[in-house]
């Protein structure tokens, strides 16, 4: 697991939990031996992982990547091309981090995580939203998900990647703009009329941009599941900002922006918004 934060913290400990020898790579030389995890969706546990600050001599099947965007280049240096000689799975929100990652990598395997999960501190996952799911496509997608069994954490395979990003950046750019625009969680935008449109009108532009790319989404089942989340619900960018971290602007609101400009698709709402966040970028 190469990112033991929020999620990547989570998923280590779900697998752990479910039997499978689980390592970390860190820089974080105090990160425990051992993940304790309050989740809202699966209940508490603590799981055994190996801590490395790198791979070094052993291969690894599978390379779980669920670091920030903003740090995703200088993570993939803790773990070489050798030493991954299954597929890797990336977890990261956006959709350019892919290409990225098949520039380094042999096999590639996309992943979508959704819920909310968050580190405290190092080895302390809190995952807070009732509801945590993973999604998978393409190579060794099936063999993934096998390894939750019997974890309690839900791992589902998608019949086409473009879609499965695409159809999570419809739900996340708009939220993950807006709460962190307006400093509110999901209740505190959908109760205010003015800003639920602004929020319906990024979903719809995302939406539009996706298909004029090619990819099959639509925007109401996303839509339906925003107005499911609950209340209290923040995204990770309101949170890095919260925090006066970096935001993952490029990376949630650049696929739109630049997908509007090459398919002519208008993007207004989108852009004003990443315009307005971008001194937290």
């Amino acid at each position: 697991m190469l990112g033991p934060g929020g999620v990547g913290g989570f998923i280590a400990a779900t697998l752990a939990r479910a039997g499978s020898p689980v390592s970390v790579i860190t820089r974080n030389r105090d990160h425990p031996p051992a993940i304790e995890v309050q989740s809202a969706a699966l209940g508490s546990w603590s799981a055994p992982v190996q801590v490395v600050p790198r791979l070094e001599t052993d291969a690894v099947d599978l390379l779980w990547v669920t670091v920030k965007a903003t740090q995703l280049d200088a993570a993939l240096e803790l773990a070489p091309a050798e030493l991954v000689r299954g597929t890797v799975v990336p977890l990261l929100n956006g959709i350019d981090h892919v290409a990225r990652l098949r520039e380094v990598y042999g096999h590639v395997t996309p992943g979508a995580f959704g819920g909310e999960s968050e580190r405290s501190a190092p080895g302390q996952i809190l995952q807070s939203s009732p509801f945590a799911w993973v999604q998978v496509a393409g190579y060794l997608a099936g063999p993934i998900s096998l390894t939750f069994d019997g974890s309690g954490l839900k791992c589902t395979e998608a019949e086409d990647e473009n879609v499965m990003l695409w159809q999570k950046l419809l739900l996340l750019a708009p939220l993950a703009l807006l709460t962190t625009a307006e400093e509110l969680p999901v209740g505190g935008i959908i109760s205010k009329p003015a800003l639920e449109q602004r929020l319906l009108a990024c979903v719809g532009e995302a939406a539009a941009v996706a298909q004029a790319l090619g990819v099959k989404v639509a925007p109401e089942p996303v839509i339906k599941a925003i107005a499911g989340l609950p209340a209290g619900f923040r995204t990770s960018m309101q949170k890095d900002r919260a925090a006066g971290q970096p935001i993952e602007l490029d990376a949630i609101a650049g696929p739109i922006l630049r997908g509007g400009r090459e398919t002519g698709v208008p993007t207004p709402e989108v852009a004003a918004l990443a315009e307005r966040l971008q001194p937290f970028a």
